[in-house]
């Protein structure tokens, strides 16, 4: 990892085509401009990982499952009556 000190209004090169800008610092926190090519990701951290988890979440096995869902179908049938 490379470790750089910044000071507002300095940028960070990467590659030939992204910007980093240190737009301001506040306490403990640092707001940053990035200028990128629209096909690259930016994407901050700690959203991609609720994602992760929610995904993985959704995915986990319910054990009446199957018969929930069987129950569900059967009732919008007109002739489950």
């Amino acid at each position: 990892m490379l470790v750089l000190t910044r000071k507002s209004g300095e940028q960070i090169l990467i590659g030939d085509d992204i910007v980093i800008t240190v737009l301001d610092s506040r306490g403990d926190g640092v707001r940053i401009g990035i200028d990128a090519p629209r096909g690259v990701r930016i994407q901050r951290n700690e959203v991609v990982r609720a994602v992760e988890e929610a995904n993985v979440a959704a995915t986990a096995d319910v054990p009446d499952a199957e018969e929930r869902i069987k129950a569900l179908l059967s009732a919008r049938r007109p002739d489950a009556e």
